[in-house]
């Protein structure tokens, strides 16, 4: 390191610190790591948040184990960019230091190490995910979900639909529908179809796709209930799986759908009747034929095209 710059990570005035900190990366250093670390424990806060950033993409031992303590930092703005950095870590490896921040400190340090730790998929995550459901604060319980969501372990899936079912907070609830997209069982059902009458629509919606992704096929007759939701996001998401589940009983729904101002619906619509492929839609999607979105035109070809080939007859 020059000695020109060892002086500026040294220099008295924190402003000289953080340029200093910040020119590093672009320096002839070989190893910055050294030089950085000393710099997470710098009495002036921006100068901290610099060497977090700075610290982004290194997953050396010492470097994650350096950076999860500042998820407890005095400063608000260390600590939003220590989860920043941290929630890009790709390393299962990674996973060990951020354990022990899962149940401890305040909320916001604990709802940080949670988004750290999703992607990493670690099993040891799991129990303090499973504590964390009840937690006071909705923040915590979010990313609690988030991890259980990803990790795909069988046995949260009760929990998962209580959550989603019952949950105070509307987010809370929408994630835990998506996480249980995983299930492969027909036990999340009387949670999912709950949820396609929850009173907020990103909740619908959620439960609207993740009734198809499971091919919950018994739900039939609630997505197309759902398909004249006052939300067309909702019913974008109704067509989709309705779509997936080949369900003739939703062909009514989705042919109204072909003339809906929105054109992602009219589109979805379109796709659906393809998918489901029952000759009854022919004379609908031609009509589709002169749609004014020229996306809506192509797909009402391709469905058009699908259906011939299949030859299906009405049932």
């Amino acid at each position: 390191m020059t000695s020109t710059l060892a002086q500026r990570l040294e220099a008295a005035d924190p402003t000289v610190r953080r340029l200093a900190v910040m020119d590093l990366p672009y320096s002839d250093e070989d190893d910055i790591v050294p030089l950085l670390l000393p710099r997470l424990l710098d009495g002036d806060a921006t100068v901290r948040i610099e060497a977090v950033k700075a610290l982004e993409g290194f997953e050396e031992p010492e470097v994650v184990q350096s950076l999860a303590p500042m998820l407890l930092d005095e400063d608000e703005g260390v600590r939003q960019a220590a989860a920043d950095v941290l929630a890009e870590l790709k390393e299962t490896a990674s996973a060990g230091p951020l354990l022990p921040m899962l149940l401890r400190g305040p909320s916001q340090a604990r709802a940080s190490a949670f988004r750290a730790i999703r992607a990493l998929r670690s099993p040891e995550a799991f129990e303090p995910a499973m504590q964390s459901l009840r937690d006071p604060d909705a923040a915590v319980r979010r990313e609690a979900v988030g991890v259980l969501g990803y990790l795909k372990n069988a046995a949260a899936v009760g929990e998962l639909a209580e959550v989603a079912a019952n949950d105070p907070d509307a987010e809370v609830r929408r994630i835990a529908i998506g996480a249980l997209g995983y299930s492969n069982t027909v036990s999340v059902l009387p949670a999912l179809v709950r949820a396609l009458a929850d009173g907020m629509w990103m909740v619908r919606e959620e439960a609207a796709q993740t009734i198809g992704k499971l091919k919950l096929a018994p739900a039939v007759g609630e997505l197309v209930r759902a398909m004249a939701d006052e939300y067309w996001q909702v019913r974008v998401k109704a067509a989709r799986s309705l779509g997936w589940l080949k369900a003739e009983a939703a062909l009514p729904a989705l042919v109204t759908s072909l003339t809906h101002p929105v054109s992602n619906l009219r589109k979805e619509a379109v796709i659906a009747l393809g998918e489901i492929g029952d000759t009854r839609a022919i004379a609908p999607l031609e009509a589709s034929l002169d749609d004014p979105d020229p996306d809506v035109r192509k797909l009402a070809r391709l469905a058009l095209t699908s259906i011939t080939l299949a030859g299906r007859k009405p049932a």
